[in-house]
C-alpha cells in the first residue's frame, strides 16, 4: 500500500478556487471540486484508512495569499500529507498588471518560502505540487488573451516542477493532463472556460492525483 495512505493521518489541500470550490459554503467542508472526489477514490480503496480530510482552499488565491496564511491555514493543523494548487491567479494578475500582481520571479520566491517553513516547521512530510493548468487549444503565439496566458504558462509551471525537485516532492503535470485530453475531446468537455473545470474536469484531476501517490 501506498505509504500516502495510511491510518491516523491529516491530509490538507490548500489553493484556489479550483480546491476551494464552494467549501465555504453550501459544499462545506469539502467542496465539490478534485478534493472531494480524490477524497472519495481514497476511501474506496483503503477502506481501513482513517484519515481527516481538511480543505483550505479559497477562491483568488496567489501564493502571495497562501503565505499570508501559511501559519493559521496549514502549519496550525501539522498535517501528515499537503497538497499545494496554485498559480493561475499569480498569473493572471501579472498579465494585467495589477499592483497586486505575482510576477514569475515573485512566485518562486514565495512558493519557496512556503515550502521551507513547511520543511522547518513540519519535516520531511509528503507533499503533492499540482502545476497551474489552461484548458485551451489556443496557440501560445497567438495575440489573444489566451495565446498570452498559454505563452507565460510555462514561467509559472517551471517553478513548479523546480520547487517540486529542491524540497522532493510528488508532481502532477495538470497542464499536461489536460492538453493530452484536448487530443480527443473540445474543451467544453472538461471547463465552460480556460480557468474552472466542470464535473468532468474535476474527475480527471482527482484521477491524476490519485494515480501519482498511488
Amino acid at each position: 500500500m501506498s505509504d500516502w495512505f495510511e491510518n491516523d493521518t491529516t491530509f490538507l489541500f490548500i489553493g484556489d478556487s479550483i480546491t476551494d470550490c464552494g467549501r465555504r459554503g453550501a459544499e462545506a467542508p469539502l467542496g465539490a471540486g478534485y478534493v472531494r472526489a480524490f477524497t472519495e477514490l481514497a476511501t474506496g480503496h483503503h477502506p481501513e484508512c482513517n484519515v481527516t480530510w481538511i480543505n483550505k482552499g479559497i477562491g483568488g488565491n496567489k501564493v502571495s495569499d497562501l503565505r499570508e496564511r501559511w501559519q493559521d491555514d496549514v502549519l496550525f493543523h501539522r498535517p501528515h500529507r499537503l497538497s499545494i494548487k496554485i498559480g493561475i491567479n499569480d498569473l493572471h494578475s501579472h498579465l494585467r498588471a495589477a499592483p497586486e500582481g505575482v510576477s514569475p520571479e515573485r512566485f518562486a520566491e514565495l512558493f519557496d518560502e512556503i515550502l521551507s517553513m513547511t520543511r522547518e516547521e513540519l519535516g520531511p512530510i509528503p507533499i503533492v505540487l499540482l502545476t497551474p493548468f489552461y484548458i485551451s487549444t489556443e496557440r501560445s503565439s497567438s495575440t489573444t488573451l489566451r495565446g498570452r496566458v498559454l505563452d507565460l504558462l510555462p514561467s509559472y509551471i517551471e517553478t513548479v516542477v523546480a520547487m517540486s525537485e529542491k524540497y522532493h516532492t510528488r508532481l502532477v503535470h495538470l497542464h499536461d493532463v489536460f492538453q493530452g485530453h484536448l487530443k480527443y475531446r473540445d474543451a467544453d468537455n472538461f471547463c465552460p472556460e480556460p480557468v474552472h473545470p466542470n464535473h468532468t474536469g474535476h474527475t480527471i484531476i482527482a484521477q491524476a492525483v490519485f494515480d501519482e501517490l498511488s
